[in-house]
C-alpha cells in the first residue's frame, strides 16, 4: 500500500513529531552518523537550523516523514543540493520515502539547485539505495569503512549525485 502524504514546510508545532521520527531512526546506530544517543536539542538545532529547508509528510493529521534539503557545501559549491530523509518506522514501505524523495528533488530544482548529492549513504542501506537509484541517482563513490554500522562494525558508504537540469520524476 502506498500512501500519498501532504508535503509542507516544517513548522514549529511539529519539532516534537520530528524529534519522535528523528530518536527513532538514530536509534538504532544503522543508517544515520548520529549517535543512537543524540539529544532532542541537538538534533533539531542540526535538522531545523536557519540555512535549512526542512519538510514534513503528513498522512491522516500525524507526521510520518521528514526532511531537509541544504546546499552541500558552502559558497562556490552551494549550487548543489544535499538533503537527509527519516520516516517513522511505524510507516516504512508505504511510499513515504518515495514521496519525499520525489518532492524534494523538484523542490531543490525550484530552489534553484542544479544537481543533488548524498555524502554517506551507508552500504548496507540497500532500501534507501534502490530507492536513490530509482529516482535516478548514481554512485559516484564508494569509501571504505566511513560508517562505524552498530551490527556489522565499519562497512563502506556510497557517494550518490543527480543532476535537476533534466526531466525529473
Amino acid at each position: 500500500m502506498n500512501l500519498k502524504p501532504t508535503i509542507r514546510r516544517a513548522e514549529p508545532q511539529d519539532e516534537d513529531q520530528i524529534w519522535n521520527i528523528l530518536k527513532q531512526v538514530i536509534a538504532n546506530g544503522d543508517t544515520y552518523v548520529f549517535s543512537p544517543d543524540s539529544s532532542k536539542a541537538k538534533m533539531l538545532a542540526y535538522w531545523l537550523a536557519p540555512e535549512v529547508h526542512p519538510y514534513v509528510a503528513i498522512h491522516d493529521e500525524k507526521i510520518v516523514g521528514t526532511f531537509i534539503i541544504r546546499d552541500n557545501f558552502p559558497d562556490l559549491g552551494a549550487h548543489i543540493a544535499n538533503a537527509s530523509y527519516m520516516t517513522l518506522p511505524q510507516a516504512r514501505g508505504q511510499g513515504i520515502g518515495s514521496a519525499m524523495g520525489i518532492f524534494s528533488l523538484m523542490e531543490a530544482k525550484r530552489l534553484g539547485y542544479r544537481a543533488m548529492q548524498f555524502n554517506i549513504v551507508v552500504a548496507t542501506n540497500k532500501g534507501a539505495i534502490q530507492l536513490w537509484q530509482k529516482l535516478g541517482f548514481e554512485i559516484k563513490g564508494e569509501i571504505p569503512g566511513a560508517f562505524r554500522h552498530a551490527k556489522y562494525g565499519f562497512v563502506n558508504t556510497y557517494i550518490m549525485w543527480r543532476s535537476l537540469e533534466n526531466k525529473l520524476t
